[in-house]
Order: structure tokens, then sequence, then C-alpha cells
């Protein structure tokens, strides 16, 4: 598959529809995107952006949104390959970053709500290589709390490639989705 060509003519809503994960490798970096005061509209276009954060290298941003795009693809895994890992020998801990009224419609079997206390738990406790899945919905939440573990240091993070939805789909089509 083609990587997508952004510009710096191109506009914001063009970089996050070539590169989904874009605003979370602008706001690691450059803290671009994340709240108000630094957020963006749609028709920005990237150099404009840019500029009003005092930002310079256009080909720079572009080439780090790239390699974040690829880090992120290594960073999922597909539910055919959590189904067999979770039957190996060291099983990853899978942590469910849904609200609480989601997980009461479906959940893995084994998973972990995630909560303050897990959070505390996991970042005092567990050896910063310990093999973690995080899940979600869709996929969009688990990727940014396996981005958020790693950057507090965890070495062995993945995400569950389009989440629960996914899951039910490709693994086990009796669970209930929604």
């Amino acid at each position: 598959m083609a990587t997508p060509e952004i510009t710096g003519s191109s506009t914001m809503q063009e970089v996050l529809d070539a590169f989904p994960g874009a605003q979370r490798a602008l706001m690691r970096r450059y803290h671009i995107g994340g709240c108000s005061s630094c957020g963006f509209d749609p028709s920005d276009r990237l150099i404009d952006v840019l500029k009003k954060h005092n930002v310079l290298d256009v080909g720079e941003v572009i080439a780090h949104v790239k390699q974040s795009h690829e880090e992120e693809q290594r960073l999922q895994m597909d539910p055919l390959e959590l189904s067999q890992v979770l039957q190996g020998d060291t099983p990853p801990r899978l942590i469910d970053v849904r609200e609480e009224h989601e997980q009461s419609i479906a959940k893995i079997d084994g998973s972990l709500p995630a909560t303050e206390e897990l959070l505390q738990e996991i970042m005092e406790t567990w050896a910063r290589d310990a093999p973690i899945v995080t899940y979600c919905h869709h996929g969009i939440r688990s990727l940014d709390a396996a981005s958020y573990l790693m950057g507090h240091g965890l070495t062995n993070v993945r995400s569950l490639r389009g989440g629960i939805d996914a899951w039910a789909e490709q693994v086990d089509p009796s669970m209930a989705r929604y």
C-alpha cells in the first residue's frame, strides 16, 4: 500500500485522512492539536498551523507524522493474532479502556477495566516489559491508551486493531455488538 502524500499546503483534514494518528504525533512532539489553545480547524493548511506554533520545518513535521504512522501500525495487533497469543505460554494482560456501560455489553474474558487504581498499580508494580494489550470499541481510544503507557516507560504494549467490534466479527461472532 502506497504511503499517502501530504504537503505543507494540505489541509489538516487531508493530513488526518491520510494519517489518522497525525494529531497524536503532532501533540506529542509539537504540542499541536491537543487543547483549545493549540487546536486547529480541519480546513487550516498544515503550513499555517505550523507557523502559528512557530514550527518552521514542514518537511521534518511531515517525516515525523509518517514515522509515527508506521510506529502506530506496528503497535496494533489484529484480533486473530491476539486470539493466538492469548492461548500461548505468556499471554498478555488485557486492559479494557471502554466506559463501564460498554463493558457491560461485551468484554473479552480475563480483561481488566482501566481504572485509576489499575493505572497506579501498573505504573508502580508491573514489570516495564509486561505484555499488555489495550482495547476499546473500535481501536482508537485503545491506541491512545497504549501510546500513553509507552510514554510512561512500558515497553511491551499493543492495541487491538479494530477494538472489540473487530474481535466479535473475527474471533467470537456470538459476542454482542453495539
